[in-house]
Formats: C-alpha cells, structure tokens, sequence
C-alpha cells in the first residue's frame, strides 16, 4: 500500500525538475503490471534527519501516466 522513497531520491527528483521521472511497478508474485510514470512526484524537501518517506501507492498511480 505504500512506496518507500529515500531522502536523496526526494531531493534529487526536486532539483530535477521535470527531467526526473518516478516510475512504479506493482509486482505480485508472478504477476507484474506495466510500468506507471509520475512526473514530478514530490513537492518538498524533507527535514535534513528523515532518511525515508513512505508515500501512498493509491494516491501517487492516481497522478501516473503509462509509459509513451
């Protein structure tokens, strides 16, 4: 239910801008679904102390697209 982002991914997809591109795959077993993208997934920094921040898997597949 939930993706796991480190601290330094955070940072570095803020100062990217849109050149850094989240992509998701959900794997379930043998089951694995096409990859989902979210453009500019994080909309701010996280305190210097966090080394990780979990996300919502819902809300972030909300706001992807699939790949082109």
């Amino acid at each position: 239910d939930t993706v796991t982002v480190t601290r330094n991914e955070v940072v570095t997809g803020i100062n990217s801008g849109m050149q850094y591109i989240l992509a998701i795959v959900e794997v379930d077993g043998a089951n694995v679904r096409p990859p989902a993208y979210v453009r500019q997934p994080f909309e701010k920094e996280p305190d210097f102390d966090v080394t990780s921040i979990n996300y919502n898997l819902a809300e972030l597949l909300a706001r992807a697209t699939p790949p082109s």
